[in-house]
């Protein structure tokens, strides 16, 4: 990516440093709550969506919707992140339809395979389930589109670890509620953010940023006794929204964080400040 070189502000439309305008981006886990406001927003940028999900989520659909409303060429597409095969598929397709690829956003992930249960209790085929969509999908995603993004010499990576990623899980959060966090996530997620710093330091030099983006309590017709206790331990005292997580993945993307690479984005209401 081309940079001004310059000290007069005047000189730079920082409006625009923004704008997504005819870039491509890939999107995975695109279909779920977070995913669906990324590919919103960056198609309400400028961008041509990949829209990248699991058959059951019909990705295609979705990015025949997007179509429709911004009048500009999305696409869908099918996948397991956890193979190889698959992942090179939507390589391959992406390359072949745009010929480019500008972003990848990894929102792809698996809080719990089966069900929630303690760690104690947690067996093999839970835990390897969780890790192989979390952090395999994200180690070849990466792989496989920033080995891409390399050698054509730019590109932006955003990666989801999570909060409990970055502090453990206040158990008493969960007091009262079916809802828990188990260890397989932190783990995976945990995974994410060291893999995440590894490729920034890497992939520098060819121009690839890797970023991150932290969010926390997304709404999702949660619990009462849960909305309550996380109010307690949250500075903005309430949930976010999904939307509020994708003016963070628009910065990212764009020429507008041309200089920033290696960073933990926290959209988290100030959890962690305490």
């Amino acid at each position: 990516m081309s940079v001004t070189r310059t000290t007069n502000p005047f000189e730079i439309d920082f409006r625009k440093k923004f704008e997504l305008t005819d870039k491509v981006v890939i999107i995975t886990g695109a279909c779920g709550l977070v995913g669906r406001s990324f590919c919103e927003a960056a198609a309400q940028y400028g961008a041509h969506v990949v829209v990248a999900d699991i058959a059951l989520a019909e990705p295609e659909k979705f990015a025949a919707t997007l179509t429709e409303r911004h009048h500009r060429k999305m696409l869908g597409f099918a996948l397991d992140v956890s193979s190889r095969k698959d992942v090179e598929q939507l390589k391959n397709k992406v390359v072949e339809t745009f010929g480019v690829v500008h972003g990848l956003v990894n929102a792809h992930q698996n809080k719990t395979h089966l069900k929630f249960v303690p760690f104690e209790k947690i067996d093999d085929e839970n835990w390897d389930k969780v890790v192989e969509i979390n952090l395999k999908g994200t180690f070849l995603t990466c792989q496989i589109i920033g080995s891409f993004m390399a050698e054509q010499g730019f590109g932006s990576i955003i990666n989801i670890p999570s909060t409990y990623s970055v502090v453990a899980p206040n158990q008493n959060l969960y007091k009262g509620t079916s809802l828990g966090c188990p260890a397989e996530y932190s783990a995976s997620k945990g995974g994410i953010d060291a893999l995440s710093r590894y490729l920034a330091s890497y992939w520098g030099a060819k121009g690839v940023r890797v970023n991150m983006i932290t969010p926390h309590g997304v709404w999702n017709n949660h619990e009462d006794q849960f909305e309550k206790n996380f109010a307690n331990f949250s500075p903005l005292q309430r949930l976010s929204y999904n939307h509020e997580v994708a003016g963070a993945m628009i910065y990212l993307l764009s020429d507008a964080s041309s200089y920033v690479t290696g960073d933990n984005l926290k959209v988290e209401g100030g959890w962690t400040v305490w």
